[in-house]
């Protein structure tokens, strides 16, 4: 049985320790995706009401968190939007639609909310079949006017970006400190950081832009 519903406060361990679990020498030595979780919840930006877990047979075995962030575009025009992250699957249900299942249902509620833009960094080719376009084609840039290859665009309305040029700015929660972050992630049961081919196809992937 699968069960898609609101993270409550008994499964903050528990999720942080399948964020860990999933991402752990994924991206670098190790992870702090599970300590932005334990952060953000706190945070002003931080959407509780996104903040979604997947069950199967009673088992946590994914989850999905929302902070807001915002476009303004060329008049100082500020658009409210989400980003979500870190959204994960424990290693041994990874490949199976579960992740799939967890962020349709997250973009069913946000749309529910009002929210019409997602604005995420990550591999195109997890998200283009969910429906991400290159944050260029959607004319959304950086602050410097730079178009990370890692940053795509999902419109949850047709047309909700009219085609008008946006900087985005996420929130301040995911600028965290890496030192705080180390000490966290020390604090709990040892895991073995490793140096991975994954950790280099996201380094190119995250220093890369799209250019004209």
């Amino acid at each position: 049985m699968i069960q898609i519903r609101k993270e409550r406060p008994e499964d903050y361990r528990a999720v942080e320790d399948m964020t860990r679990k999933a991402f752990y020498n994924l991206y670098q030595p190790g992870c702090f995706e599970h300590y932005l979780v334990h952060i953000m919840r706190g945070h002003e930006d931080f959407v509780a009401e996104l903040a979604l877990v997947i069950e199967r047979d009673g088992e946590l075995i994914g989850s999905i968190f929302y902070t807001k962030a915002r476009l303004v575009d060329a008049q100082g025009h500020e658009k409210p939007i989400l980003t979500f992250g870190p959204v994960c699957v424990l290693p041994q249900y990874q490949r199976q639609g579960y992740g799939k299942r967890l962020m349709e249902a997250s973009f069913e509620k946000a749309a529910e909310m009002g929210y019409d833009t997602i604005v995420i960094f990550g591999s195109p080719v997890n998200y283009v079949s969910r429906g991400f376009q290159s944050c260029r084609k959607k004319h959304v840039s950086l602050e410097n006017g730079r178009y990370p290859s890692a940053m795509l665009v999902k419109e949850l309305k047709e047309g909700a970006l009219q085609g008008k040029h946006w900087v985005y700015y996420d929130s301040p929660v995911m600028q965290l400190s890496q030192a705080d972050a180390l000490a966290f992630d020390d604090a709990l049961e040892k895991m073995e950081r490793k140096r991975l081919p994954s950790q280099e196809e996201f380094y190119i992937m995250s220093h890369s832009f799209v250019e004209e």
